[in-house]
């Protein structure tokens, strides 16, 4: 979907489903957006999701996508994400966006929960899945988030905006932002390559199994090695987990149903990062695993096929 914006500033009405919903996949429209520091201090909480000692029977509680979220019930209020944007829009430079959160007869929603630490994560994508961002907007109080953002190249750009108002359960949305200019020709796909080398740090992607299967449990193991071969030990809590690791199945146009959000299992032996998840279906898929070394927040990414 492509919004032309229009005046100084032009807002887009999205109805957001609850995250954890009996929402068909592919119904859920996206908001933008970024967290809180402001808001962080409230009481009761939670920082994340998971729970320790995870089974594979547990890992859907863990994993958050459209289509594993139907356990919920869905009496909750449906939400409506209002996207504001500047009229000139350029590459490679930096963007305010304004998300604004409102019930469906134009109230504002002003309370939110912090989870895994934030009041709202915005994952932003090009729809090539070349660029990445995992951003925090903030909140400006009266359901207005705020938050800038940089799209390095013109096109189209897919952003997925992750809250929890108060009382209900996690809630997904999407909103599509095009980048005026001269789009550069696709790259070729790192193929499927097990290793991803970052400044000072190796790491290498290890699976259960010897293929993934649509719709089968797998582990994904990640081994981390400094620049002189060794066993990293002494990772630091990214969001008051080990890691996190954001999955997008290639697909045009995206939605909703195409993220995947798995966190790191808790309490594992040794080193390594591990994540239990579930691919919903075939094809291609691109995976960001983010942890923290040495006070920076570090991504590398893997191509996947999934048969």
């Amino acid at each position: 979907m492509k919004h032309i914006l229009l005046g100084m500033f032009v807002g887009a009405t999205l109805l957001v489903s609850p995250g954890c919903s009996s929402t068909k996949p592919g119904e859920v429209n996206v908001a933008n957006g970024e967290t809180s520091s402001q808001l962080e201090k409230q009481e009761g909480k939670s920082m994340s999701d998971s729970q320790d000692g995870h089974s594979m029977e547990q890992m859907n509680h863990d994993t958050h996508t459209m289509e594993n979220m139907n356990h919920e019930d869905n009496s909750r209020t449906t939400t409506e994400a209002k996207l504001k944007a500047p009229k000139k829009l350029a590459a490679n430079q930096q963007i305010n966006l304004v998300i604004n959160i409102q019930d469906t007869a134009g109230k504002p929603v002003n309370k939110f929960d912090i989870f895994q630490g934030k009041l709202m994560h915005l994952i932003v994508v090009s729809n090539d899945l070349e660029h990445f961002d995992h951003l925090h907007p903030d909140y400006k109080e009266n359901g207005r988030f705020e938050v800038s953002a940089k799209f390095p190249t013109p096109g189209e750009y897919t952003l997925f905006s992750d809250y929890k108002p108060t009382g209900q359960k996690e809630s997904l949305s999407l909103t599509n932002i095009s980048i005026p200019g001269s789009v550069p020709l696709p790259k070729n796909l790192s193929k499927y390559e097990e290793t991803k080398t970052l400044s000072d740090t190796k790491v290498n992607l290890n699976l259960s199994a010897p293929t993934i299967k649509a719709g089968k449990d797998i582990k994904l193991t990640f081994d981390l090695k400094d620049n002189k071969n060794q066993t990293i030990k002494d990772l630091q809590p990214y969001l008051g987990e080990k890691g996190h690791l954001l999955i997008i199945k290639s697909s045009s146009p995206l939605t909703a149903s195409d993220y995947i959000h798995a966190h790191a299992i808790k309490n594992t032996t040794g080193e390594n990062i591990e994540f239990h998840t579930n691919f919903p279906k075939s094809g291609t898929y691109k995976m960001w695993m983010q942890f923290k070394h040495n006070g920076k927040i570090k991504t590398a990414d893997f191509w996947v096929n999934v048969e």
